[in-house]
């Protein structure tokens, strides 16, 4: 391996936030779906602008034992050479329309694209194959509007799965074949989750430009829970076209999957903080679970409730607590996995228990469920330990936080100082409900 390489893959472990984590995801990663790690779809403009970050992120993934199934596009580079030889090109809804003069200079560049792709792996002592043909059967349902673009049949997989069980890291082109023999153009999309629904991956990645799916604000969403944040975004105007219609496909593609897999869209350098931590680097979609909403505790089941609060705290939850304290409104995931404790004040409510089980960190069911509640309670504040792991989180989620002897008490929603007076004060002086000790 260049030492280049082994000095880039350096920096990918320096951004691992602990070993634990690494070994973690390794486990899920190698146990879940043994060959099916993941199908991960490359941009062309990866392909032109970013291939040593590209292909250093994959080469780590060879390094620690996974191996990727991988889809690329090249929709820069086919414009590029359909402008050099002066060939007429236009789009229909997002799709190019493929005559065979712009068919046969897409199947030139693909292959191209391909070929270069596996040989940089190569170099960089990761073993490829090249696939550009027998993987994708396709009908050509619109050939009046769209010329020879394949809406895809079926998939034949086994040759890619042998391919990953001997080590080697399989580079798909989007073209396919009619079943007269027909040469077509697939939009590689379409490409990567046709793969996906036939080999049903732990993982479906999109490395992008961007990195993942953008705020109005610009800022990266990191987590996208179908059940709960999908409506509500596909209804903002600032998701639109390209990104609108990924959406789309990756809530219709996570509807038929196994519960456990999940889409991640994020940058080629960042592939490895990505999939290796909790806090991640980009967008991670997943079908998430529903949360249960209830204003009293008869609405929920407490031993479970109760089991969740006192593993993710490590320690016993007060035997009056469900009897004790005031409740404004609880927020659980189906399957008891996460959890939110809303308290009444007699003004503001407070945030008792924000709680993670184990098993859901780095699947964005917590972070799902915090951004339901905060989009249904424009005011709230909560306090954390000073040496709280997740105080990070807390303060760029929050509007403002106070520092006091014990405790950080923060804020959401709230400007008027004695508002903020009393909260922390409220905060501060409040009775613990976890107390040391392994819980029962």
């Amino acid at each position: 391996m260049a030492s280049s390489v082994k000095d880039t893959i350096y920096k990918l472990l320096t951004v691992m936030e602990s070993e634990t984590q690494i070994r973690k995801y390794l486990k899920r990663f190698s146990s879940e779906q043994g060959l099916k790690f993941a199908v991960i779809k490359v941009g062309g403009n990866i392909l032109k602008e970013d291939m040593s970050n590209l292909v250093t992120s994959l080469t780590f993934l060879k390094q620690v034992g996974l191996t990727p199934i991988i889809v690329h596009g090249a929709g820069p580079q086919l414009t590029e050479k359909l402008a050099q030889n002066n060939i007429d090109t236009r789009f229909i809804e997002g799709q190019r329309v493929t005559s065979p003069e712009v068919l046969k200079a897409a199947r030139d560049v693909f292959i191209g694209e391909n070929h270069n792709l596996a040989a940089k792996l190569k170099e960089a002592g990761v073993d490829a194959t090249s696939f550009y043909s027998g993987v994708f059967e396709c009908d050509l349902d619109h050939q009046s509007s769209l010329g020879l673009v394949g809406e895809i049949t079926s998939v034949q997989v086994d040759q890619l799965l042998n391919s990953v069980q001997k080590g080697r890291i399989p580079v798909v082109s989007p073209i396919g074949e009619t079943c007269a023999g027909q040469i077509v153009n697939i939009n590689a999309d379409s490409a990567t989750f046709s793969l996906a629904k036939a080999i049903q991956p732990y993982k479906i990645i999109f490395l992008t430009e961007t990195g993942g799916v953008l705020n109005k604000e610009g800022l990266i969403i990191p987590n996208i829970s179908i059940v709960n944040n999908y409506k509500y975004l596909i209804q903002q105007p600032w998701v639109h076209s390209g990104m609108k219609l990924k959406l789309q496909k990756i809530k219709d593609i996570l509807e038929v999957m196994p519960a456990a897999t999940s889409v991640s869209i994020t940058k080629p350098d960042l592939l490895a903080k990505e999939l290796f931590t909790d806090k991640g680097s980009g967008t991670l979609v997943n079908m998430g679970e529903k949360a249960v909403v209830s204003n009293s505790w008869d609405g929920i089941d407490q031993e479970k409730l109760k089991r969740l609060i006192e593993s993710s705290f490590n320690k016993q939850l007060d035997t009056n607590y469900f009897l004790s304290v005031p409740l404004h409104k609880v927020y659980v995931t189906e399957c008891y996995r996460a959890a939110i404790v809303l308290v009444e004040t007699g003004g503001i409510p407070y945030l008792d228990k924000f709680v993670v089980s184990d098993d859901a960190k780095g699947e964005g069911i917590g972070r799902a469920l915090w951004d339901k509640v905060v989009r249904k309670n424009s005011q709230l504040f909560w306090r954390a330990g000073l040496n709280n792991p997740i105080n990070k989180f807390y303060a760029s989620v929050a509007d403002g936080f106070m520092k006091c002897d014990q405790w950080k008490v923060y804020w959401l929603g709230i400007t008027k100082y004695p508002d903020i007076e009393y909260c922390v004060n409220f905060a501060e002086s409040k009775n613990r409900t976890v107390y040391e000790g392994l819980a029962i």
